[in-house]
């Protein structure tokens, strides 16, 4: 069995006997997508006051909390720790949580660049 090809970054790196480069598929946003049982998200940016926004809605579609700050790790830290100091079962699916930061960080650099236009995906 021939060794798998190193990336070039992993060269003088040491590999676990299993090591593997896998190749990702596309990833699609509506057909891949999946939302927790619980609730969904929405942010936005807030020029006025420069930060952003966070809130948490139920599928009744009522917003029930509101995080806001000005950077994506204070926001998503106290979402987290929130969400674990009242035992809620907010955020179950890993693609969520990575959703939550990628957004986050639309929106930081949304805000730092004063563009008016950020939209949520």
């Amino acid at each position: 069995m021939s060794e798998p090809k190193r990336p070039s970054w992993v060269k003088d790196k040491t590999l676990t006997e299993d090591f593997e480069v896998i190749d990702c598929p596309p990833y699609d946003d509506y057909k891949d997508h999946q939302n927790d049982n619980e609730i969904y998200i929405l942010i936005k940016v807030d020029f006025e006051f420069y930060e952003i926004q966070v809130a948490i809605s139920n599928y009744q579609h009522e917003i029930m909390r509101v995080f806001k700050g000005k950077r994506p790790q204070d926001i998503y830290n106290a979402i987290f720790r929130y969400e674990k100091e009242h035992n809620l079962n907010w955020f179950n699916e890993k693609q969520h949580v990575a959703y939550l930061g990628k957004e986050l960080k639309k929106a930081e650099i949304a805000l730092a660049l004063g563009n008016t236009g950020y939209y949520q995906e």
